[in-house]
Parts: structure tokens; C-alpha cells; sequence
């Protein structure tokens, strides 16, 4: 199956019962998920838990269900394998219909079922698949026998995109590996990534002896290491399913696969986080609350998912600036988007928390209808207030972790480096891009150290995260920045040269297209 990196095509007739229906004008595409796993009665996991995660993502769900079991937060008391004709015909039915994105497995409880899943994604190819290896549940019973493990290791491992097996069902897949430590966590990864996925995310909720909730993402070169403060609590059953599901809601609308699974991962961190204190059932694990984020915030209306190419040309508010020029807030935001400014940072150091709150609420508005993101600089309490799609944060400023727990895993997170040490620490704490400088002297900040144009590409260099430019930059030196020669700087970040002029929309259309061109010339 190849996907994301080289997306399979859709069969030629795909879409031929519906093209006199609809003009290509009139159609909205829905991002779809296919979920091809057992049903949980207690409703905490499996086909139910896939629902839930996909319609709190905002992302269509459909499923075919391999097997009904009865279980509760006590356990699972049966398993009832449907016939893989019927399994069969559920996939034939809903992969003729839909338009899938991604499928989703989690239990698959027999060889014969896998093959009717094989055949059929054969017969009809999807652009992704995520394969959770649902073997044990967390309460121990054994929801997949030994003998699914060869075809899981010959024939569905090699197609999938993404797996994400937890430690106990690495171990398995690697003849008993032990696997008690990170580093044993690395080794299965790598290991499993030889049999053929794409991408390996070993879940290390288990993992003894660990204060944190770490897990292993591999991509074939590189290891990451997400971390996260384990959460006290009874209510995890499901987080596989609910991590995994994420992982394919968030593919299917267009994420990287490593962003998909640093958002999957903050999800249910914030819905263990939420649900911690509730009582449902009276067994020892219980589920958690899957739409916590519409009781926190049901206004929200997030234009869309980070995007690192929105940091291309990064306009930073000044309000000194715009009394000089005598023009409001909004009317150079206005001009700067129209000019070419792809995402917003609203800083105000002037003016009482009121007003700045009154400021950001208009200024959503007009980032909103132009489908620009807006981030608030260093303040975690306006950019609730306001539902701003981000924070940007310094050193000195709330560490970025307490921040991410503040804002949960939707909202973007950005934070000032200047050295490689702060750029790594960036990517620990769960940072989404770096601004770093200033790259040149300026005058918007007082005794800012420089880092120059080296120093900038050292921290590029050392960088996981996308990067910004900052610091003194303009029309005349901003190619320059952009030709050091680092994939991941993203773009320049701009005060002056773009608020401290007579016209704004002029600037940011110079600067745009000096971006464009020296983007070119790389």
C-alpha cells in the first residue's frame, strides 16, 4: 500500500455514480475514516471508541465489525467471531460506497478475517492504513490467538502505513522480545520497521518502572521519544483504540504522519487528563470522556490544522507602529493578509488585558474569513479567551509544556530559540515550530542578543521542529535568510518591515514575492 508519501490513486471509476449528481464547485470533501475492528459493549474501546474519537476530530466514520464481545470495567467476559463472509460483505458494501481516507484495524481475531480484509483492500485501495495489532486487552484477555502472528508479520505488516502496538504486542510480534526499557522500545521499533510499515509507534503505557508515558515513533532513520506525564487514573481503557483511530482521523485530513501522531498523543493525554475523577462502571478500569474538548470549548472554530508552509511570511504586530501611522489594528492586519502574510502573531506590551482581549476578538474575526491563523504572543490567558489558534512563547516566558496542557492538543505552540539546547527542548516539551533570532540587529527589542546567519543555521540544523526566521529581517536581506541552505526554516518572521511603513499592503507584497523568488533560486 503506498500512501502520504506516494498516495495510491483512487480506482478510475470511483467517482462515476455521483459526478452527474455534483459539480465539482458544489462538493465539501469530508475527510472519511473506515474502522475495521471488534465492538466493545461496555462501549469504552473498540468499534464504539473509534466512533467517538473520530466524530470528536471531525472527521466521518464508518465500520465493519469483526467480532461482538461482552465486556465491561470489569473485563471481558466472551468473544464472538463473525463469520468472515459477513466481514466480507461489510467491506464490499461500505468501500463501494465511500470515499475512504484511511482505514483503521484494531481486532482482527483470526487468519481467515485478515484475508478477507487483504482481498478486499485489494479490490478497493485506500490512501492510508493504520493497523493497531489488537492482541491482549489491558485486562488480559487474549482477544487474538498466536496463530494470526505470522500473516500479521508477512502480509499485513508490509502494507501498512503506520502500526502501533503497545509493548506487550511488540513482544509478541518479535517472538517474545523483551521489552522493558526505551532503549528495548528503539530495538522493537527498528525491528518491526524491517518487517515493512512505514512508520512504528511503540506505546509504552506499560512500560515498568516509568514516570512518564513514553513512546518510540520510528520512521526508518529517525527515533523520537514522546513524552508525557503519566496520569493517575482508572479510566484508560481504550486509549489504544482512541490513539490509534486519532492517528487515522488526523491523516485523513491531511496531516504529516508525525504530526498526526504528536496530535493523537496530546488527545488522549487531555482526555485522561479530563476524565480522570469520573465513575463510570465498577470494575478497576474505566473509559474516559472522547468529547471533553466540545464541554471545554463547543464555540471553537479552529480554521485548520497546523500547517509548517503557514510560516512562509509570518507578520508580527506592532502597536506603536500602527499609532505612528496612525491606523487601527485591524486595518493593518487587514492589509498585510491581502498582501501576503500567511499566519499572524498579535504582540501588545502597551496596552490593559481588556482592551488587548477586544483587540484579539477582532482580529479573529478577520484571520478567520481569510483563513489565516492567529497566535497571541506570550499571552495564555488572551488566546483562551479569544480562541486564537496558538501561543508564541519565549524563554523566560510559561514553559511549553504547562502550555500545551493549558491550551490542549489542537492549538498551535510556537517558542523563541536561539541556541540548539533550546531547539531540542522546544521538541521535548511539545512545541510546534521554533522562531529563532534575531538573525539581525532590530530595534523592536531591546539588547537582543544576535545569532547571524550561522547561528540561525546551527539551530535549523538541530532542530526537529519547523522553523521561523526573526530579527531585523526585511526585502533586503530576506532572501538571504532564506538561502542558508536548511529544509526546515519555513519562512521570516517581520516587524518593522512590514508595520513600520506608510503602506502595509505594499510591503507585504514585496516581501512575498522577494520570499517566492528567492524560495526559487534554492
Amino acid at each position: 500500500m503506498n500512501s502520504l508519501g506516494g498516495i495510491r490513486s483512487w480506482p478510475a471509476n470511483w467517482r462515476s455514480t455521483t459526478a452527474s449528481m455534483t459539480t465539482t464547485e458544489s462538493v465539501r470533501k469530508v475527510p472519511q475514516v473506515l474502522t475495521v475492528a471488534g465492538s466493545d459493549s461496555g462501549a469504552g474501546a473498540g468499534i464504539q471508541a473509534d466512533l467517538k474519537v473520530c466524530a470528536a476530530r471531525g472527521v466521518y466514520c464508518a465500520s465493519v465489525i469483526t467480532a461482538v464481545t461482552a465486556q465491561n470495567t470489569r473485563g471481558v467476559q466472551s468473544v464472538h467471531l463473525l463469520p468472515p463472509e459477513f466481514i466480507s460483505e461489510q467491506l464490499k458494501s461500505v468501500l463501494s460506497d465511500f470515499e475512504f481516507d484511511v482505514v483503521k484495524t484494531g481486532m482482527l481475531p483470526s487468519t481467515e478475517i485478515v484475508e478477507v480484509l487483504l482481498q478486499n483492500l485489494s479490490d478497493f485501495p485506500v490512501r492510508a492504513l493504520v493497523v493497531d495489532p489488537v492482541m491482549v486487552s489491558t485486562s488480559g484477555h487474549v482477544l487474538a490467538g498466536s496463530s494470526i502472528l505470522s500473516i500479521f508479520r508477512e502480509r499485513l505488516l508490509p502494507i501498512a502505513d503506520i502500526i502501533t502496538p503497545n509493548v506487550k504486542e511488540a513482544s509478541a510480534l518479535l517472538d517474545g522480545f523483551r521489552i522493558e526499557t526505551v532503549a528495548e522500545m528503539r530495538s522493537a521499533a527498528k525491528s518491526l520497521h524491517e518487517m515493512g510499515p512505514r512508520f512504528v509507534l511503540v506505546k509504552g503505557g506499560d512500560l515498568p518502572d516509568s514516570s512518564d508515558s513514553v513512546d518510540v515513533y520510528f520512521d526508518g532513520k529517525e527515533f523520537h521519544e514522546l513524552r508525557s506525564p503519566r496520569i493517575a487514573t482508572r479510566n484508560t481503557h481504550g486509549t489504544g483504540c482512541t490513539l490509534a483511530s486519532c492517528i487515522a482521523a488526523e491523516l485523513a485530513k491531511g496531516s504529516s504522519m508525525l504530526s498526526a501522531v504528536k496530535v493523537a498523543k496530546r488527545f488522549v493525554d487531555n482526555a485522561l487528563d479530563y476524565s480522570k475523577d469520573i465513575v463510570i462502571g465498577s470494575g478497576m478500569q474505566g473509559p474516559f470522556d472522547h468529547f471533553f474538548g466540545l464541554k471545554k470549548d463547543p464555540q471553537s472554530s479552529r480554521c485548520s490544522i497546523f500547517n509548517p508552509d503557514d510560516l512562509f511570511l509570518y507578520a508580527v504586530t506592532d502597536s506603536r507602529m500602527n499609532k505612528k501611522w496612525n491606523r487601527s489594528i485591524v486595518d493593518a492586519l487587514k492589509a498585510a493578509i491581502e498582501g501576503g502574510a500567511t499566519i499572524i502573531q498579535l504582540r501588545e506590551k502597551e496596552a490593559e488585558t481588556r482592551e488587548f482581549l477586544e483587540e484579539a476578538k477582532a482580529c479573529i474575526d478577520i484571520c478567520r474569513s481569510h483563513g489565516v491563523s492567529l497566535l497571541i504572543n506570550d499571552r495564555i490567558d488572551i488566546a483562551l479567551a479569544c480562541d486564537a489558534d496558538g501561543v508564541h512563547v519565549g524563554q523566560s516566558d510559561m514553559p511549553v509544556d504547562l502550555v500545551r496542557s493549558l491550551l490542549g492538543p489542537d492549538k498551535i505552540i510556537g517558542v523563541s530559540c536561539k541556541t540548539p539546547e533550546q531547539a531540542h527542548q522546544a521538541w521535548k516539551d511539545g512545541a510546534d515550530y521554533i522562531g529563532s533570532g534575531g538573525v539581525f540587529p532590530t530595534n523592536t527589542k531591546a539588547n537582543n542578543r544576535t545569532i547571524g546567519l550561522d547561528g540561525l543555521k546551527e539551530v535549523c540544523e538541530a532542530s526537529k521542529l519547523p522553523v521561523v526566521a526573526i530579527g531585523g529581517i526585511g526585502i533586503s536581506n530576506a532572501g538571504s535568510v532564506m538561502q542558508i541552505d536548511a529544509p526546515n526554516l519555513k519562512g521570516v518572521a517581520v516587524v518593522s518591515a512590514l508595520f513600520d511603513q506608510d503602506c502595509v499592503l505594499t510591503q507585504a507584497k514585496k516581501l512575498h514575492k522577494t520570499l517566492k523568488e528567492s524560495k526559487r533560486g534554492i
